[in-house]
This record gives C-alpha cells, structure tokens and sequence, in this order.
C-alpha cells in the first residue's frame, strides 16, 4: 500500500498538473454543439484554447466573458450575460458549458444567482441548457475538473424513461484519449448494445474532417437527445475512478446499477470488462475479441524480456497514472517513481512505496538511474536531462503527431501500447551496448 505525500515546496517548479478549467473544457468538447464558456479573463481563455489546439491539432471552439481590471472588482454579472446573449446570437450553440476560472473564483461571484437572474430577464433562455461547473484554477488538477463538470451535465440533463433493456452509459474519465473511446464503444457495441458516452471525445476530437461545413460549435459528441436519454440506460460502466461519484448520482436519481473499472488497460482489466459485458447481454464473446486476446498474450510473450526489472518513474493524472503503473507492474517492470497531480481514492494502490503529489521537480530528482519516463511532453526537458528516454501519455502533447487517435485499451490497445513500450526500452538497451563497446562485428 503506498504512501501519499502531499507537497510542502511554497511553488511549484517545472509544474506538471494542468487546472481545472482545461478539465472542463475538455470534458465539454464532448458534446455535440456545445460552446464551452470560461468566466474569466481573455488570458485564461487563450491559455486553454493554445494548449487544446496544440494537443489535438484541431479547431477547438472555446468562449470568455472577458473579464477586464473595473469588472473583476465591480462584477461580471454583465459580461456572463452578454456573453451568453452574443453566443447564442453567433454560435447558436444546443448547450453552453459555463465554468469559472481563478479570478472570478477569488471575487466570489455568485453564478448560480447570475444565471437565474439572466434567465428571468430573457424568457427565452428559459429552457436552454446552461451547463454551470465551479472549477477554480488554484486548487485540483484537470481531472478534477473534467469530473465536476460531467457530475454537472449529469445532475442537469438526464430524464427519466423506461428502461431500455439494451442500453448502457458509459461514463468516461480524463484518462481516456478519444481513440480509447473509440474502442471502448466498439467493444460494446458488439454486445448488441446501444451504448452512450457521456463525453463522447471519438466523435469530436479525433481529427475528422467536417462534412457540413465550418461550425462554430463543437461538430461531434454526445447530443442532447442522447444526454436525456441516459435516465432510460440498464446500467453504467464507470470508466476511471473519478466516475464513481457520477454513477452514484445517476444510481440514486434513476436507480441505474453500475461498476467502476478503474483501468481497461491489460489482460486482467479487459478479461474483467468483457465478461462483465458478456454477463448484462447474456452472450458469449465474440470471437474477434477471442483473437484479440490471444494475439495479446502473445505480444506479453514477446516483449516481457524486456520489461523484466526494468525502473519506470511516471508523471500523470491519477486515473491514467494508476492504470498504466499497474500494466508496467503486470509486465515485470518495477516502478521507481510515481508523481501526480492532484488527491484520488486510487493512490493508496498503486504498486509503489510512495507517491507524491508534486510537480515535474520532483520526477527529476527521483527518476535518476530509471530506465524509462512516462508523462507528457513537459516532461521533455527532464527525459534530456538525465539521458532517460521519455514515453509521451496524457495532456498536453505538442511534439507528437496523432493524439486523438491512439489508443492504449482493450486487448488491441493494449498490445499496441506493449509494442510501443517494448520498442522504446529495446532502443534504449541496443544504445547501451554500442555506448559500452559492444557494436556486433
């Protein structure tokens, strides 16, 4: 059982965690026609937007109340209004996601009464989905946020219906990429189920051209009508475990079943999906997952060599960092370090002495003498460092190409991943020979 160790430096340096209002910006990009909105200044806006758009090398559509020096000290109720008011006039958006930033956090801006009173004197935003989150920046990590928002969508849109005997909600968290999502509906789609992800990122962000045209809205995800759907699903799939609060709440409002799976990552984890899958249709599994799993074992065969006590320090989200030290632990790799960015029910498991919440300092200190890094692409500067080479997970990644469609789960991600692994570790081991004198004649 691991330690957790929260930080005492007065800064961070080299800072790793990423702030909630990107968390929920990112979660709001998976609804269809959506214009997520930050209250806050121009700044905290274009922060997000430089880094989404870097990350995903896609439009991302991203609004702010703009709020300037004599606002933040008068009050913003003025420019969430016009705000709102100009969105719908230019956008048309089917839903606003409105979060605030650390500014008007700080101020102590009452949102909930601005928004009531902004739909009292405009009638017609009566029945508009305005999605409201609280995401200040100075405390949490992006999957804080990312997870208060869907908790948010959650509590607002849903309503109640008969149950649909086939159709299952799939609650998706921050660690999961939109060619993960991708996967995951494939997989249980195969099962004869309608599934609906709440967000859906593999229909917005994962790089297809629009075919209607320039929108200003985001032009996939999940739409309202599914949204109200979600009341009428049989069951939940909670995937990570910042969901299990929003199943919970989907559990007592609708009476909605549900599991958590904490990691869809390794033989163990899917085996455990796909027979939990296989157990709500009542059918086997297909076949096509049957190969899959074989040529898994397969690849664990191949690439074990190389994991074998080899030291891996990781820097990610709680979600993605317990998921992925677990796969390393399965493979025989030993892990050195584990840094992350924000508190999490998972900590206490993962297969370390001790984890500490901190900053891209830390890992450097720690992962000396490791055989691999893995984290995002701040992380750069350390992997050249220390001469360790860097494996590039989570948010952001600005010097790779094809983030939105990688996938590292189910039996087919999850031996692409080994792969990748498994390549970059037997580089690094063929480098050392030749370092040491040991070129083949």
């Amino acid at each position: 059982m691991a330690t957790v160790i929260s930080p005492k430096k007065p800064v961070a340096v080299n800072p790793l965690k990423q702030s909630q209002p990107l968390g929920a910006a990112l979660a709001f990009l998976g609804l269809k026609g959506t214009m997520p909105l930050l209250h806050g200044s121009q700044g905290c806006t274009a922060f997000a937007k430089v880094l989404l758009v870097r990350h995903f090398r896609e439009a991302i559509p991203l609004s702010t109340t703009a709020m300037t020096e004599v606002s933040t000290i008068l009050g913003g109720e003025e420019n969430v209004e016009i705000a709102i008011l100009t969105l719908l006039e230019k956008a048309k958006p089917e839903i606003i996601g409105l979060c605030t930033t650390g500014l008007t956090e700080t101020r102590g801006d009452d949102m909930e009464g601005i928004l009531r009173t902004v739909k009292q004197e405009h009638p017609e935003l009566k029945d508009f989905p305005i999605i409201f989150v609280s995401t200040p920046d100075f405390k949490g990590a992006l999957q804080d946020g990312y997870a208060a928002t869907v908790e948010s969508i959650i509590r607002e849109i849903p309503v109640a219906g008969e149950t649909q005997k086939n159709q299952v909600t799939l609650l998706v968290s921050s660690a999961f990429t939109p060619g993960d999502v991708e996967e995951i509906k494939e997989i249980v789609t195969a099962f004869g189920f309608d599934a609906i992800a709440v967000p859906d990122l593999s229909t917005s962000l994962d790089g297809h051209l629009s075919d209607g045209g320039y929108t200003a809205t985001t032009t996939g995800g999940t739409t309202l009508t599914n949204l109200k759907r979600i009341g009428s699903s049989n069951f939940t799939l909670a995937l990570g475990e910042s969901m299990r609060v929003v199943a919970e709440i989907l559990h007592q409002r609708f009476g909605t079943e549900y599991q958590v799976f904490p990691r869809l990552t390794g033989l163990k984890a899917v085996d455990e999906f796909l027979m939990k899958l296989s157990q709500l249709s009542s059918s086997p599994v297909p076949e096509k997952y049957c190969r899959q799993r074989r040529q898994l074992q397969d690849a664990m065969l191949d690439t074990h060599f190389y994991f074998g006590r080899k030291r891996v320090c990781l820097a990610l989200e709680p979600d993605l960092l317990y998921s992925t030290s677990v796969f390393l632990q399965e493979m025989g790799a030993e892990i050195q370090a584990a840094i992350t960015t924000t508190q999490s029910p998972l900590l206490d498991k993962i297969p370390v002495e001790s984890v500490i919440i901190g900053d891209l300092e830390d890992l450097e200190n720690l992962a000396i003498a490791s055989d691999l890094l893995i984290s995002n692409s701040n992380a750069k500067g350390v992997s050249e460092k220390l001469h360790i080479p860097l494996y590039r997970l989570g948010i952001p990644i600005f010097d790779r190409l094809g983030n939105g469609y990688f996938s590292t789960v189910g039996y087919r991600g999850s031996k692409e991943f080994l792969f990748n692994l498994g390549n970059l570790l037997l580089e690094q081991e063929e480098n050392s020979h030749h370092s040491l004198g040991f070129d083949s004649p």
